[in-house]
């Protein structure tokens, strides 16, 4: 069985696929893809952009008889594959950049074998515009924003809240110049993706929790409404002991490299004192990475934080399950949001 679905019925439907299936190319499957996809290339990389370069300069009928039998050859091996992930009769999504001939093929091969197969009409694009549209439009207005120092817990707080987004591990980036420590960032549309679906999966009439953050993460930009619906957002400052604060810094930058750390304290030269930096990378020398994480937070990241000047409460964060009973029971239990 074959349907063509449009992007809406996809996300209505879109916890019933036992598969969803991108037919783009490696290269572009690695750049953004929807969530939880799994890639069966019809083209490989170096097949689509050959059969691109045909199709543009030589002939079209060549490149899709070319193309076909790529397309044929890559399915062989896609169809043992499926059949490993799942069973004959599942329902599985399918889909290319634009609902294509590329998608089209796979969809027909996969089906003629008994599989239950609905390809997105306008594929990847149709999505993409759809995410573009949400962010611009979503309907979520009540947002608690927790605020404070580094280190002082927020992300594990987020992480242990109900219908919470956690923007720096979707941004995989701690927000700030030793931020990228976790590795390379996903591209602004996966990005985008990622959190076109958190805020399709949270409830809009409660309260949701996120981190304060600033217009940007890393290379990654927040999308305009979502900015301001956090600055419009009620804001709670968390604070805790240094000592629970340096601890958290050294877990989060346990394998940090020598280029690294120097190519970070070359860039808040003109935030930190001369002697705060000479410090700390003496005690970074000499391997003491407690004593470089306090002068850090004390000296160079609680100079540069600006409180807002609105903040809704202030909570001593030195207990998580405790902070995450107290906030949830006054900001998201006793709160609703009538939806006009």
């Amino acid at each position: 069985m074959l349907q063509t679905i449009s992007t809406d019925e996809f996300l209505e439907q879109y916890d019933e696929f036992e598969l969803i299936i991108d037919a783009r190319s490696p290269s572009e499957f690695a750049q953004s893809k929807i969530k939880n996809a799994t890639n069966f290339f019809a083209l490989s990389d170096e097949e689509h952009k050959e059969i691109g370069y045909i199709y543009k300069q030589k002939s079209r009928s060549e490149a899709k008889v070319k193309g076909a039998s790529y397309i044929c050859l890559n399915a062989a091996s896609h169809v043992f594959k499926l059949n490993k992930l799942c069973k004959i009769g599942s329902k599985i999504a399918i889909y290319c950049a634009r609902g294509g001939l590329r998608s089209s093929s796979l969809a027909t091969i996969f089906s003629n074998i008994g599989y239950r197969v609905y390809k997105l009409d306008r594929g990847y694009k149709g999505f993409r515009s759809k995410v573009v549209d949400y962010l611009e439009n979503f309907p979520h207005k009540n947002f608690v924003v927790l605020g404070g120092n580094t280190g002082c817990g927020k992300s594990e707080l987020i992480q242990a809240l109900p219908n919470s987004i956690d923007l720096e591990a979707l941004a995989n980036h701690l927000g700030s110049t030793f931020g990228s420590v976790k590795g390379e960032q996903p591209s602004q549309k996966e990005f985008q993706n990622r959190l076109f679906f958190k805020l399709l999966e949270s409830k809009r009439e409660k309260p949701v929790f996120i981190e304060g953050e600033s217009k940007r993460i890393g290379k990654i930009i927040l999308p305009d409404l979502l900015y301001k619906r956090m600055g419009e957002g009620k804001r709670v400052e968390i604070t805790a002991p240094i000592e629970q604060r340096v601890q958290r810094i050294l877990s989060d930058y346990v394998d940090i490299d020598d280029d690294f750390f120097y190519y970070c304290m070359s860039k808040i030269t003109p935030y930190i004192k001369k002697d705060a930096k000479e410090n700390a990378i003496r005690y970074y020398r000499q391997r003491n990475l407690e004593k470089v994480s306090e002068i850090l937070l004390l000296d160079y990241y609680d100079h540069v934080y600006k409180k807002p000047l609105h903040v809704e409460g202030s909570v001593l964060n030195t207990d998580t399950s405790s902070t995450v009973k107290y906030l949830r029971e006054k900001y998201y239990e006793t709160e609703t949001t009538h939806l006009s």
